[in-house]
C-alpha cells in the first residue's frame, strides 16, 4: 500500500468524519481507527503531532496536530512477540539482548528527535528501553530488512531489537516534519494484551459509553 505525502499545509481541523475517512481509506485496523478517535476526541495527544503503530498490522500512521493523517507506512518491529518492555536494555550490547527480549513495547511515549550515539537521528521513543523510530537501516544483508518492509505479507516485518523501522522516504517526508521542532506522541498498540487494558482511558470511554 503506497503511503500519503506529507502537506506542509493546514487548513481547518477535520472533524470525526474525516477522520475515519481518512483511516478507512489508508487501511487502518478497526483497532486502530477505535484508539485514533479516542487520541482525538479525549485530545489525549494535549495538541501534538502523534504516531500510531499498528503491531499486529506492521503499519505505523502518522496524524499532525490536529488529526490530520500526514502518511502511513510499512514497518519494521521487534523480532520477539510481546507487549512489555525490558527497562535496562539501554545499557546492554545488542549481543547480549537475546531473542525472546527483542519486543516492541506496548505504551502511550512523549517523543522527540534526538541523535543516537552514532548522531543519526532518531525518534526516541522511550530512552530506557532503548526504543526508537528511526528510517530502516540495512546493516546486516541476511536480514534482508528492505525487502521484508516491500514484501505486502505482515509475517516478516519481525526483526528489529524493538525499534521501530519506516522507509527512508516516509521517514523523510512525513515523520521528520511532523516531529520537527516540537515533541509529539507514539502509541504502540498491543498484540497480545487488550487495546483498553493499555489505554484505559479507550476502556473507560467504552464503559461510560455502554451505560
Amino acid at each position: 500500500m503506497p503511503f500519503m505525502t506529507w502537506q506542509a499545509t493546514a487548513q481547518s481541523a477535520p472533524d470525526a468524519g474525516s477522520i475515519q475517512a481518512a483511516l478507512v481509506q489508508r487501511g487502518a485496523s478497526v483497532p486502530a481507527q477505535d484508539l485514533t478517535h479516542w487520541i482525538m476526541r479525549s485530545l489525549d495527544h494535549q495538541g501534538l503531532p502523534f504516531v500510531v503503530v499498528d503491531k499486529r498490522e506492521a503499519r505505523v500512521f502518522v496524524f499532525d496536530r490536529d488529526g490530520r493523517m500526514l502518511g502511513t507506512a510499512p514497518a519494521l518491529l521487534g523480532l520477539a512477540k510481546g507487549d512489555d518492555g525490558i527497562k535496562d536494555l539501554g545499557d546492554r550490547p545488542l549481543a547480549q539482548i537475546k531473542p525472546e527480549e527483542r519486543t516492541t513495547p506496548a505504551g502511550r511515549y512523549l517523543a522527540q528527535l534526538d541523535r543516537n550515539s552514532l548522531g543519526q537521528t532518531i525518534i526516541w521513543v522511550d530512552y530506557e528501553q532503548a526504543i526508537s523510530m528511526h528510517p530502516v537501516r540495512s546493516l546486516n544483508p541476511r536480514e534482508q530488512r528492505l525487502e521484508r518492509l516491500a514484501s505486502p505479507s505482515v509475517h516478516d516485518n519481525r526483526i528489529s531489537y524493538g525499534c521501530i523501522n519506516v522507509p527512508v522516504q516516509f521517514w523523510r517526508s512525513v515523520v521528520l516534519p511532523a516531529f520537527r521542532g516540537t515533541p509529539g506522541l507514539v502509541y504502540v498498540m498491543p498484540e497480545v494484551q487488550a487495546l483498553a487494558s493499555v489505554f484505559i482511558g479507550l476502556k473507560v470511554q467504552k464503559e461510560a459509553a455502554a451505560k
